[in-house]
């Protein structure tokens, strides 16, 4: 396989000799695609943009070219497309991940049979730091039902609510409506300040987190998590869960702002981004949302009926 994919991205005389004279596939490709994107692992790569650069080939079925027609043939498009949409999905830490994720969305065309992928970090070191992959159509997983994807009721909860003597109550009633994510803002009191905003943004999401681990300890049945994995197994198996943002804010890029007012926003951003049924505020401030909104008063001790 190691040879496969060096020879991917040679001439394909190079190819026909290493081949014994078989027969093989067409390709398209694409070449030195450089980007610069945010991306990495590591807190220096944190903040700031580095250039990346990606060689892409796709080994195809062979096209019916005598009717020159461009909808019968896997575009270029198909190559840049998939690398624009994996950059803005969210931020990623890895270039593996990365590689894998743009193969999958090329192998998604009926027309692509291998997709070969190299990309390179060009400002992290004397030279090109970088990954290659080798994917089959046959890795292609099934997709899922859309069905099947848990559409969440996303629960804003003030402070007054969190500490509010209905909060048990409330839960009680929301158990009945699962999949249930609750979110909150900061936790009240002053939260540190900092000259560097990237520092002031991770200060800001741990003082919500903060927050999320205020409610758990209220209710046991608050389950504080930060990932999307967790999220849907979660709402899978019947488990209430308060989100703790960290994690997914700051691996998204065009995340909200997350100090203390921007609770609403953020949780208007986190509902559309989990595809909600709807988003129920308890407390005087509800977010501008296209979603169904329902405002709850935090006085009461009965939810609204609906969503």
């Amino acid at each position: 396989m190691a040879d496969d994919t060096a020879l991917a991205f040679q001439h394909p005389e190079a190819r026909s000799r290493a081949g014994g004279g078989a027969p093989i596939h067409d390709r398209i490709s694409l070449r030195d695609h450089i980007v610069e994107v945010e991306i990495g692992a590591f807190q220096p790569e944190r903040g700031r943009t580095q250039r990346i650069c990606f060689n892409v080939v796709v080994e195809v079925d062979k096209p019916d070219t005598r009717a020159d027609d461009v909808d019968r043939i896997l575009s270029y498009d198909t190559i840049t497309d998939a690398i624009a949409a994996e950059l803005k999905a969210e931020r990623i830490n890895l270039l593996e991940t990365l590689a894998d994720r743009i193969a999958a969305r090329i192998l998604a065309a009926p027309q692509a049979l291998r997709c070969f992928v190299r990309i390179e970090k060009l400002d992290r070191g004397p030279g090109a730091l970088g990954v290659e992959i080798v994917r089959s159509a046959a890795d292609r997983p099934v997709a899922a039902d859309a069905a099947e994807t848990p559409r969440p009721l996303i629960v804003l909860l003030s402070n007054d609510a969190i500490a509010s003597p209905h909060l048990t109550g409330w839960l009680d009633q929301l158990a009945a409506r699962l999949p249930v994510v609750l979110t909150v803002g900061a936790a009240q009191g002053a939260v540190p300040r900092s000259a560097s905003p990237a520092a002031q943004r991770r200060i800001d999401l741990l003082a919500i987190e903060q927050n999320a681990w205020i409610l758990a300890g209220r209710d046991r049945r608050c389950l504080v998590v930060n990932t999307r994995t967790e999220l849907d197994w979660a709402m899978r198996h019947g488990q209430m869960t308060v989100w703790a943002p960290s994690k997914i804010v700051l691996d998204s890029p065009g995340a909200p702002s997350v100090r203390a007012g921007d609770a609403p926003a953020l949780a208007a951003w986190f509902a559309d981004r989990m595809q909600a049924r709807a988003l129920l505020a308890i407390g005087p401030d509800a977010p501008d949302t296209a979603l169904p909104l329902v405002r709850a008063d935090p006085a009461a001790d009965r939810l609204p009926d609906s969503p």
